[in-house]
């Protein structure tokens, strides 16, 4: 029986690793070469990367030497694979199959695609065609608005009149291989998952659905799968707790869903 999986996401922003509140305020939390050690220690399943830069190149912002100063988003995610024993996936900017064929040049086993996609849906169609619809996330980033579950873009900056179910449908057909579903009036929040997105979009989708945004509880996990999420993501929790990995499963487990224990 598939069990159910617990990933963290890891926002990188300029070379560092950063929390999120509403897409529009970040605080840096750490390194990203350092993070991926930890949690090979830890009982996740996957681990998920999402360049938020809007800058092509950065640097680490280390003056001790005892991190090798990384300059470009490709060399991080190189570095970043050869210390992560658990799928990877890496999603930020990119448009274009070349680029994911960059990415799984440099470690990626999943990339992760969003404004791309939805100016260029076909950009699903070619990286399903190239690598396999495994390979293939679409990143779906919601606010409520007047239109409903509307699709942003640009990290969460731009409106697209594009409803998230609609959209989800879309993308499926394309060959998306799974559906990566960020509340943005969640993020940061701890306030719990959108249930009711979660509702409305994995009943559009025949792909399993990740869950992501709003995590406060451990038992909020629970509560995403019961609400038709296939696995469930979450960010601050993973950097701001002792031992989140264990006691999040152990809620899903005391939940009654099927989690792969260490």
């Amino acid at each position: 029986m598939l069990r159910t999986r617990l990933i963290p996401v890891l926002l990188l922003q300029n070379g560092m690793l950063v929390r999120s509140e509403s897409f529009s305020v970040h605080q840096v939390v750490g390194n990203p070469i350092h993070e991926a050690k930890r949690f090979n220690e830890w009982n996740v399943d996957e681990l998920i990367y999402l360049d938020i830069s809007r800058e092509g190149s950065y640097d680490l912002r280390r003056d001790d030497h005892k991190v090798k100063n990384l300059s470009e988003p490709m060399q991080i995610l190189e570095a970043v694979s050869k210390t992560c024993f658990m799928p990877l996936t890496w999603g930020g900017r990119i448009r274009t199959v070349d680029e994911m064929r960059l990415c799984f040049r440099n470690g990626a086993d999943k990339v992760a695609i969003n404004t791309g996609a939805i100016r260029n849906p076909r950009l699903i169609a070619d990286g399903a065609a190239a690598f396999g619809a495994q390979a293939i996330v679409v990143c779906i980033d919601v606010r409520r608005t007047e239109r409903g579950f509307e699709v942003f873009v640009d990290g969460g900056r731009q409106g697209t009149g594009r409803d998230a179910a609609s959209w989800a449908r879309e993308a499926v057909s394309l060959g998306a291989g799974e559906l990566l579903l960020q509340s943005i009036d969640r993020d940061g929040r701890a306030t719990g998952y959108d249930l009711e997105l979660i509702r409305a979009v994995s009943r559009s989708s025949s792909v399993p659905v990740i869950a992501l945004g709003g995590v406060g509880r451990y038992e909020n996990y629970a509560e995403a799968i019961t609400a038709g999420a296939d696995a469930v993501a979450a960010a601050n929790i993973f950097h701001f707790r002792e031992l989140s990995d264990r006691n999040g499963k152990r809620a899903m487990a005391k939940a009654g869903i099927i989690v792969r224990q260490s």
